[in-house]
C-alpha cells in the first residue's frame, strides 16, 4: 500500500511533535526543562519556555547571542540553521515544525477560508531584520544586555506554550500580568484567528524562522522538480497547494514548505519532491 504526502507528512510533524514536547509531567507543577539538551535548538518553532520542550528555540537562542553584552556571534546557531536550511530549506516548514501543525490543525476548524495578499509574504523578512537581528543589539539594559525582542513583543507560539501555561501554574506571574502580555495575548488571538481563515497564517506573515529557511529554497538539496515533458498543463498542482505557489512555474519559491500534495495530484506524475538531482 503507497501512502501519499499527505499521511507521511503529518505522521512524522506528529513525531516531530512528540519528540519536540516530551517532557509533558513539567505541566503538572509549571516547570521549565533545563536539562543538557536545552543547548541543542529545535529545527522548528517551538517556545524554549514551554514546560515540556526538550530543546531550545533557534530564533529565541539567536536574539539571546546577539544581544548579549559582548555581542558575539551566535556561529552555532547560524551554523545550524544553515545546515538545515542547505538540505531542507523550507521542508523544516512544513514536516518538522511543531507550531506548524498547530496552524495545520487550526485551519481544520469549520469556516470561511480565505487568500492571503502577496504583499503580506514580505512582513515576515522585516520581522526578521527588525525584532531578531537589529533590536538585540541597538537596544540594551543598564547591563548592556540585547532584549529578544520576537520573543518579547510579538512570538504567538511563546505566549501560547509558554505563557499561557505557566500562568496557569503560578499565581506569583498572574499577579505580574501587565500591558506587555496583554499585547502578546492579543497577537496570539490574530494570530489564531488568522490561522483558521488562512492557511499558515504566522508562517507566511510573521514567522522570522520560515523567512530564513525560506531564503535556501532555491539551493537546497531537498527540493521540487518539474518535468516540463511530462507537465501537460493542467493546473492541478497549482490548485491544491495551500501556500498558493505555483510548481510549475515557481517550483523553487520561496513560500513553498515541500509538503508534496502538489505531486500527489499530478497525474502525470511531472512533479517530483525529494533528494533528486537538478537539472543542469
Amino acid at each position: 500500500m503507497r501512502f501519499g504526502y499527505s499521511v507521511k507528512r503529518k505522521l512524522l510533524q506528529l513525531i516531530a511533535f512528540g519528540c519536540s514536547n516530551a517532557h509533558l509531567l513539567n505541566f503538572k507543577g509549571g516547570k521549565i526543562y533545563t536539562g543538557k539538551w536545552k543547548y541543542f535548538c529545535n529545527p522548528g518553532l517551538n517556545c524554549y519556555s514551554c514546560p515540556a520542550a526538550g530543546f531550545a528555540c533557534p530564533i529565541g537562542a539567536l536574539q539571546a547571542v546577539n544581544g548579549s553584552m559582548n555581542y558575539s556571534f551566535s556561529f552555532y546557531v547560524t551554523g545550524l540553521l544553515l545546515a538545515f536550511g542547505v538540505v531542507l530549506g523550507r521542508a523544516v516548514c512544513g514536516w518538522l515544525c511543531p507550531f506548524g501543525l498547530l496552524q495545520e490543525l487550526l485551519h481544520k476548524i469549520p469556516s470561511p477560508k480565505l487568500k492571503l495578499k502577496k504583499i503580506f509574504l514580505y512582513l515576515k523578512y522585516v520581522v526578521l531584520v527588525i525584532f531578531v537581528l537589529i533590536l538585540p543589539i541597538a537596544v540594551t539594559d543598564y547591563m548592556g544586555m540585547g532584549k529578544p525582542a520576537f520573543c518579547q513583543y510579538i512570538c504567538p507560539a511563546g505566549t501560547l506554550e509558554g505563557g499561557v501555561f505557566l500562568l496557569a501554574a503560578h499565581e506569583g506571574l498572574r499577579k505580574s500580568i501587565g500591558a506587555l502580555f496583554t499585547l502578546k495575548m492579543a497577537i496570539l488571538l490574530v494570530t489564531i484567528l488568522g490561522c483558521i481563515l488562512i492557511y499558515r497564517f504566522f508562517c507566511r506573515i510573521l514567522c522570522p524562522l520560515g523567512a530564513i529557511y525560506g531564503l535556501f529554497n532555491k539551493i537546497s538539496i531537498y527540493h521540487l522538480e518539474v518535468d516540463e515533458h511530462k507537465c501537460n498543463g493542467c493546473g492541478k498542482c497549482k490548485r491544491v497547494c495551500q501556500m498558493e505557489v505555483d510548481p510549475v512555474k515557481f517550483p523553487q519559491s520561496a513560500e513553498c514548505i515541500r509538503c508534496g500534495a502538489c505531486v500527489d495530484a499530478c497525474p502525470q506524475t511531472a512533479v517530483r519532491l525529494g533528494f533528486c538531482n537538478r537539472k543542469g
